[in-house]
C-alpha cells in the first residue's frame, strides 16, 4: 500500500468573504471552482505547503489561521486537509496565476452558486458549517463569517485566460 500524500486547500477569507478559484486544467477539471491550494512536498508542513501553494497559484503573501477538522479522500493516495488563511499585511490581491483562470470572492449568499470541483464539496460544507458561511446546497440559511480585516475589496478578481 502506497503511503498518502496530502494536498491543502486554502479557506482564504477577507471580510466574511471565502476566495474560489475556477480551475483552467486539467482539461477534466477546467471550469470548475476550488479552494486554492496543493501538494505538501517532502519535508514541507501543511501550513508551509498551503504559503507556498498561495503564492505560486495566487501571487499573495497568506497566513494559515487553523485547520478545519477533518480530512476528504481523493484519488489515491491524496487526502485533503483544508486550512483557514487570511491574507498578511500588505499581501497583494490574488491573481490567478497557476492552474486557475478566474477568482471570486463569495459571501455567504453566494457560497453555492458556482459549480465546485465534486471533492471540495464536502470540504467546503464543513468551512461553511464552522464558519457560518451562507446558506447550504439544501437551502438552509446560515450566519454570516465573522468579519476579517479588509485588505482587498476587488469582486470578482478576474483575468483572461492563460495561453
Amino acid at each position: 500500500m502506497s503511503e498518502r500524500i496530502v494536498v491543502v486547500g486554502a479557506a482564504l477569507l477577507d471580510a466574511g468573504r471565502l476566495l474560489a478559484a475556477r480551475r483552467s486544467a486539467p482539461p477534466e477539471l477546467a471550469g470548475r471552482w476550488e479552494l486554492p491550494g496543493g501538494k505538501v512536498e517532502p519535508g514541507e508542513t501543511p501550513e508551509q505547503a498551503l504559503v507556498r501553494e498561495l503564492h505560486e497559484e495566487l501571487g499573495v503573501a497568506a497566513e494559515p489561521t487553523a485547520r478545519v477538522p477533518g480530512e476528504w479522500p481523493l484519488r489515491p493516495p491524496y487526502v485533503l486537509q483544508i486550512w483557514t488563511a487570511a491574507l498578511a499585511p500588505g499581501s497583494p490581491a490574488p491573481k490567478p496565476l497557476q492552474d486557475h483562470d478566474e477568482l471570486r470572492w463569495l459571501t455567504p449568499d453566494e457560497l453555492w452558486d458556482v459549480d465546485w470541483l465534486d471533492q471540495d464539496v464536502p470540504a467546503v460544507r464543513e468551512v461553511a458549517d464552522r464558519f457560518g458561511t451562507g446558506r447550504s446546497p439544501d437551502g438552509q440559511g446560515r450566519e454570516e463569517l465573522p468579519d476579517q480585516p479588509t485588505r482587498h475589496r476587488t469582486r470578482p478578481a478576474t483575468a483572461p485566460p492563460r495561453s
